[in-house]
């Protein structure tokens, strides 16, 4: 596999001091090489449109904060610390299954997030990332402690989803929340095999007690609900839900993490593999493995 971590430090200082008129066209650039990717799964990708509706930095107008932010991630090394994990997390997943199929080139792009978002600086401590698309990885981040801290363990996490889909096939359409927490569920734990409990992201720790045991039992109630759009509410929370103009069925935020670590646990336990080695593993397996009831 190679890897290729995109100077997107220097885009984005060269898009920041141009006229507002010319960001987006700049920021179509930036994002240029996760462009085809993305599009032979969606269709065509408008991802400069996604920037915009997502956590992404403003288009619209000057923000003061934007460049000494960018300068703040690269004086942390963030591109770099990115690489090293990338490569590290790749090492581990291929020893532990050789031959596993994967994207033969995995672009990568970090992108500043806007620090008025809540649902980045607040319910997401400053950083998340997209890797579920076999050769694209978008790592988005406002430059909080958290975020400079643990963005490397982000990365390692997105590569996990990026190697499983490309065994297991994802379809809009007929995915289930099943395949979706168990998904992140095994990427966290991936994360804390390579990294240690303090490297796990604060969406799959943030629910504990009673609280946990509420999300898990309306997580697991739910886990064949199929199709992309009926998602969000049992993996993101209620919150993120209405973001993404779903309705809510009662979670708090990122329950499905929660809970899918729960499952990639008991699927751990009983079976003495690795979530690295189980990457690939079909969720149906993996549920049954955590003595969850599935219809497949």
């Amino acid at each position: 596999m190679k890897i290729v971590v995109h100077d997107t430090a220097s885009a984005m200082l060269d898009l920041f001091h141009r006229p507002v008129a010319e960001r987006p066209a700049a920021l179509r650039e930036l994002y240029r090489p996760l462009e085809g990717v993305m599009s032979a799964v969606l269709g065509e990708a408008d991802l400069v449109g996604m920037h915009r509706m997502g956590s992404g930095f403003r288009l619209d107008r000057e923000d003061d904060r934007y460049l000494p932010a960018v300068r703040q991630m690269q004086e942390a090394a963030v591109w770099q610390r990115v690489e090293e994990a990338l490569r590290t997390a790749w090492e581990r997943l291929d020893g532990a299954v050789p031959g596993v199929a994967h994207a033969d080139t995995v672009h990568v792009v970090v992108v500043l997030g806007d620090p008025d978002d809540e649902h980045l600086v607040v319910r997401n401590s400053g950083y998340f990332g997209m890797g579920g698309f076999p050769g694209a990885i978008q790592l988005l981040m406002w430059p909080t402690e958290t975020a400079l801290t643990k963005i490397g363990h982000a990365a390692a996490h997105e590569l996990h989803h990026n190697v499983r889909y490309a065994n297991v096939r994802w379809d809009p359409a007929t995915v289930t929340v099943g395949e979706q927490v168990v998904a992140e569920g095994l990427a966290e734990a991936f994360v804390r095999e390579l990294a240690g409990e303090q490297a796990l992201g604060p969406w799959a720790t943030s629910l504990t007690g009673a609280e946990l045991e509420e999300a898990y039992r309306k997580v697991t109630a739910g886990i064949d609900v199929s199709g992309m759009h009926n998602l969000p509410p049992y993996v993101y929370g209620d919150a993120t839900a209405r973001l993404m103009g779903c309705e809510p069925v009662g979670l708090p935020h990122a329950a499905g993490y929660a809970a899918g670590l729960r499952i990639a646990d008991a699927h751990l336990a009983a079976t003495g593999l690795t979530a690295a080695g189980s990457v690939a593993l079909p969720s149906r397996e993996i549920l049954a493995n955590a003595g969850v009831p599935s219809g497949g």
